[in-house]
């Protein structure tokens, strides 16, 4: 039975957007969807309206409102994305095109990432596309930054805006600012953001460690564009999170064990480079991409007896072509990545115990996807991909391996107002590098080297589009076969399988200003053929359960005004595992959040956009369910804000 206070949440929210559904004035307010713009329902997308209404200040906001995305832990330095129940390590994650190589350290960040940089974010869970580059073992993330052409009008050549917000819970500030233009065929942007705070309350009112904000972010880009619609782009993104964290930067702290303080200095730096060459004006068999990015995530930690460099970094790119047929296309290229994990560790009282180890992958993927309209009702999407590698141990020896990955998804239009769709994918992923704190430059590999990571997703689905409702339902399965997961005194061949399976379903309706949805996504998994744990599933998954969000927002544009509100609802979960007895685990808790905003943009001054919302509006003391260790006793997790006051200003010129 669902809590009263979400019921009575749900209940005035959907009363609200009834009687504000009245208004004639039309406006276009679009939410997470499962098939706009994408080859079928299997797809998840925020886009730019989605990331402009939420205001995310992290990837938690950012995938709030969509029940099979969960991110753990309340500080971003720490963050880790899950999406139909598996890490985001198991994907193939992308930032404008270029691959991130980030699993860095357990205890942090997988991809930092600032949602204020963002256009647009799909994910293809599971069964993701040849084209979307190597190891997409569970699926692709692909995250797109802004663009001139999002922010500037056609008939202007330079702009800009400058926004301040306040939160009342930490006293966080936030500046950010930027400028754009084009002139001629070349265009260029420049945009920096920078926050600051202290530390933040839970639900209960106690200070959450580690929980300061430190942080900045920027994104510069410049493009040039011929007459014959040939671009070339460049772009830089950086972002940077220095400040004391728990000393185990996801974990509030540990109860036993060795002492340690309770926080100590992350310094958490992603950098991203990219050039791109398109041409605007394909003719015919000729719409060519040629990519070349350099992606790099430094951590340092600086204790007083001892200094950690962890550094992961990627060299990628590819060169592509699609070719435009009758019923679709066909898209065909070459990839490749070079990728690097290293870890410089010095012992400040003996240099006897320094240590230096690094791994490195070499790989070269070839790729065709084809994507076809076979009648007015029937899509279909298949592709193959052979990717070739070669892996350096820490002990200097090169192994050798190869493999094949396929797909196939289709859809079908049984009539005007059902779709129905299913897919399936088998993927080799070659052997991924060990996280940098773990590797251990005495570790010894098989002869014949690691066994290559395998997986294969499967899904079904359906949509029916009745007009102003909107109705859809998923199943979905992924199992991971040979996952790496080696340890420091454990060796480097150690490996894991993962079974993530569940469905979901939404329900939405959508008048001429506004919307609401609610969806449901209840997700179980299995590490080594038993119920998954938060420390075993490490880099694979961790127990979600059942997962309730609403969304609903109404545009009032004689006034300039838009109001909305979301909950996610996290139904208590009984299928844990105890490491200590090898049984049952402890239930892990339920809990409700809701959300709710209002934006004004005064018609007698159109540049200017006035926002305040209320977070965790009932002060609710929780700790997200993706956030690690809530089936240990000897774990305090890291709990989530309690309610705060958020304002917002922001000028255009």
């Amino acid at each position: 039975m669902l809590p009263s206070r979400f019921l009575m949440t749900l209940t005035a929210m959907l009363w609200a957007t009834t009687a504000l559904s009245q208004s004639n004035e039309p406006f276009q307010l679009n939410t997470i969807v499962l098939d706009a713009a994408a080859e079928n329902d299997n797809s998840v997308e925020v886009t730019a309206e989605d990331i402009v209404r939420q205001n995310p200040a992290d990837i938690q906001d950012l995938f709030k409102s969509e029940p099979t995305v969960s991110v753990g832990s309340s500080i971003p330095a720490s963050q880790k994305l899950y999406v139909n129940g598996v890490e985001e390590t198991n994907f193939s994650v992308t930032i404008d095109g270029a691959r991130q190589n980030n699993k860095i350290f357990h205890h942090n960040a997988t991809t930092l990432i600032d949602p204020s940089l963002l256009k647009a974010v799909r994910v293809d869970p599971g069964v993701a596309s040849a084209d979307a580059g190597a190891g997409a073992l569970a699926g692709s993330v692909a995250y797109e930054t802004r663009d001139v052409d999002d922010l500037l009008a056609d008939d202007l050549s330079f702009g800009g805006f400058v926004k301040s917000e306040y939160d009342s819970n930490g006293d966080i500030f936030t500046e950010s600012g930027s400028v754009y233009g084009r002139k001629g065929g070349f265009e260029y942007l420049g945009f920096l953001k920078i926050a600051d705070g202290n530390y933040r309350d839970d639900g209960a009112g106690d200070a959450i460690i580690g929980s300061g904000t430190n942080m900045m972010s920027g994104l510069g880009k410049i493009a040039y564009k011929t007459v014959n619609g040939d671009r070339f782009e460049f772009s830089v993104e950086q972002v940077s999170d220095d400040d004391a964290r728990p000393y185990r930067a996801n974990i509030g702290q540990i109860f036993g064990g060795r002492p340690v303080p309770l926080t100590r200095n992350y310094d958490l730096t992603r950098q991203n480079f990219v050039f791109t060459y398109t041409n605007e004006t394909p003719t015919g068999w000729w719409d060519p991409t040629i990519k070349l990015a350099y992606s790099k995530t430094d951590l340092i930690i600086d204790e007083t007896d001892q200094y950690i460099d962890g550094t992961t970094s990627s060299l990628n790119g590819k060169i592509e072509n699609r070719f435009a047929l009758e019923q679709g296309s066909i898209t065909a290229g070459v990839d490749f990545y070079s990728d690097k994990a290293s870890l410089d560790y010095r012992y400040l009282s003996d240099s006897a115990f320094d240590e230096n180890g690094e791994e490195e992958a070499l790989n070269i993927g070839i790729y065709a996807q084809a994507r076809l309209d076979l009648n007015q009702r029937t899509r279909v999407s298949y592709g193959v991909r052979g990717d070739f590698q070669e892996f350096t141990g820490a002990d200097g020896n090169i192994y050798s391996d190869k493999g094949l990955s396929g797909n196939l998804s289709a859809e079908f239009d049984v009539n005007d107002q059902l779709t129905l769709s299913a897919g399936y994918s088998q993927v080799w992923g070659g052997t991924f590098l060990a996280e940098n704190f773990i590797i251990n430059p005495a570790w010894t590999y098989p002869a014949e080297g690691i066994e290559a990571v395998q997986s294969k997703n499967l899904f079904f689905a359906a949509n029916a589009d009745l007009g102003a409702w909107d109705l859809s339902g998923k199943i979905f399965r992924t199992d991971i076969d040979n996952a790496r997961a080696p340890s420091y005194g454990g060796g480097s061949d150690l490996t894991a399988s993962l079974e993530s399976r569940g469905f979901e379903l939404g329900l939405g309706y959508a008048w001429e200003n506004g919307f609401a949805r609610i969806g449901y996504a209840n997700i179980d998994s299995d590490v080594n053929g038993r119920a998954a744990d938060s420390y075993t599933g490490n880099y694979l998954t961790t127990p979600l359960g059942e997962v309730i969000t609403l969304e609903v927002a109404h545009r009032i544009p004689q006034h300039g005004l838009t109001i909305g509100a979301d909950a996610q609802l996290v139904l208590s979960e009984t299928d844990t595992y105890d490491t200590a007895t090898g049984g049952a685990g402890p239930t892990l808790p339920s809990y409700e959040v809701v959300n709710a905003f209002i934006q004004w943009e005064p018609n007698q001054l159109e540049n200017w956009t006035l926002r305040a919302e209320v977070n965790n509006l009932f002060d609710a003391d929780y700790s997200s369910r993706a956030t690690y260790g809530q089936e240990f006793a000897t774990v305090e997790t890291l709990s989530e804000a309690g309610r705060s006051l958020k304002v917002s200003a922001s000028l255009k010129f």
